[in-house]
């Protein structure tokens, strides 16, 4: 039976500089995808206004939804940490590295899932593979520049300048140049998430809390408003900053009783690559209070198949600081191996930054299992996702064993 005729839905995405309105082409060209392989019909419309948003008519499961989904932008947050220099992200290399060797969490998260933090270790290997290969260049070329000029009859003492001077031309200008083209190589790009992470060793710096703050409103007004459930979503990064921001609304009384039904998605989570440094006491007694409240329905939808991902890992459970009485998240498979057709899998298998990012967009293999996680029913179809997923049990290979080293919880 139809319970949603009208949603909010409010996206938060990852670490990304990108503007918001590549997620309302993504929704859009994606949509209709899923549309078609699955026969229901969706259709967007630009949002006017300051906020960044669209509004989606669908007839999905026999039934009419309006909806209108809001991106909760932080991406100019993003684009200043990303400002730094080929010399300021070596050193952020060096601070990053120790923040997660000595603080003892980079050993607990390979206890979990290999793949996200071989994620996590690739820019360093990368820049430090750009680094000796630009020195060999310059020794190379500094060496040759010293033979040219014996050759040509200079005196041996003008040989030491020149090949420094050569040698350091060298090494620079080969830097600059892997740096101008990181689109490619995504090196700089990682190095700058992981060390917005480490650099307040689990904490988030005040702009942040401050722009939450400000989600935090957003989705409070939307609860006051008529509609039927009030969707947060975050994707990636995303989903760390999405449950402190709905901790906050329940700690604080701003989610009523007889309100819109609240429901959180996180999708492709990291949320351990924060909970797990000793700085993340925030964070932590945030996940608890998700962990044991009834004031919300937390599914957690990610993929063994998304090395970017803590793939099956229950965020509240494998940081230590869950409850006793337990009330989520729901912890489901995406399952890309078998919601995807062969070819398309064997498309997508290796584009690892793509099946990150595959949550959002269409499967086309869901006649395999009819009740499996679709983001568009889910975002513009007529069941809460209380009710879409009720009676649904956790992925059997779900890691839930508590794995964090820190489990200190602010007051």
């Amino acid at each position: 039976m139809a319970t949603v005729r009208r949603r909010r839905v409010f996206y938060i995405p990852g670490y990304d500089p990108i503007h918001p309105r590549r997620y309302r082409e993504l929704y859009r060209k994606q949509g209709a995808t899923q549309a078609a392989l699955s026969d229901y019909a969706i259709a967007l419309t630009p949002r006017a206004g300051a906020r960044y948003g669209w509004s989606v008519e669908a007839r999905v499961e026999g039934h009419d939804v309006s909806a209108t989904v809001e991106v909760l932008v932080w991406s100019d947050i993003v684009k200043d940490s990303m400002g730094a220099g080929v010399v300021a992200t070596y050193a952020q290399l060096v601070r990053t590295a120790w923040t997660y060797i000595a603080s003892g969490a980079l050993a607990r998260l390979l206890w979990l899932r290999k793949g996200p933090v071989i994620a996590a270790l690739y820019p360093v290997g990368m820049l430090l593979g750009q680094l000796l290969l630009c020195l060999g260049a310059a020794w190379v070329l500094g060496a040759l520049a010293a033979w040219v000029l014996g050759r040509a009859g200079a005196p041996g003492w003008a040989a030491v300048p020149a090949m420094l001077a050569v040698s350091a031309g060298v090494f620079a200008q080969g830097l600059r140049t892997f740096r101008r083209h990181d689109r490619r190589l995504f090196a700089y790009y990682l190095m700058h998430d992981y060390a917005f992470a480490a650099r307040w060793n689990g904490a988030n710096p005040p702009a942040l809390e401050t722009r939450m703050a400000a989600f935090g409103d957003a989705i409070a007004r939307a609860l006051t408003e008529e509609v039927d459930e009030v969707l947060v979503v975050g994707h990636s990064s995303g989903a760390h900053l999405a449950v402190s921001v709905l901790a906050d609304l329940i700690r604080e009384g701003r989610v009523p009783q007889t309100g819109p039904a609240l429901s959180f998605l996180s999708l492709g989570q990291v949320i351990p690559m924060m909970s797990f440094l000793p700085g993340a006491h925030r964070l932590r007694a945030d996940l608890n209070l998700l962990g044991g409240t009834d004031r919300l329905f937390w599914l957690d939808v990610t993929a063994p198949g998304d090395g970017c991902a803590f793939a099956l890992c229950d965020p509240v459970a494998v940081t230590g600081v869950a409850p006793p009485a337990r009330t989520g998240p729901l912890v489901l498979s995406a399952a890309f191996s078998r919601t995807l057709r062969a070819e398309t899998w064997a498309a997508l298998r290796w584009r690892f930054f793509r099946l990150h990012f595959q949550y959002l967009c269409a499967f086309d293999n869901l006649a395999c299992d009819p009740a499996a996680y679709d983001y568009f029913r889910v975002t513009a179809g007529p069941l809460s996702l209380r009710e879409r997923f009720a009676g649904r049990r956790a992925s059997k290979s779900r890691i839930d064993r508590s794995a964090s080293r820190y489990t200190s919880m602010a007051a």
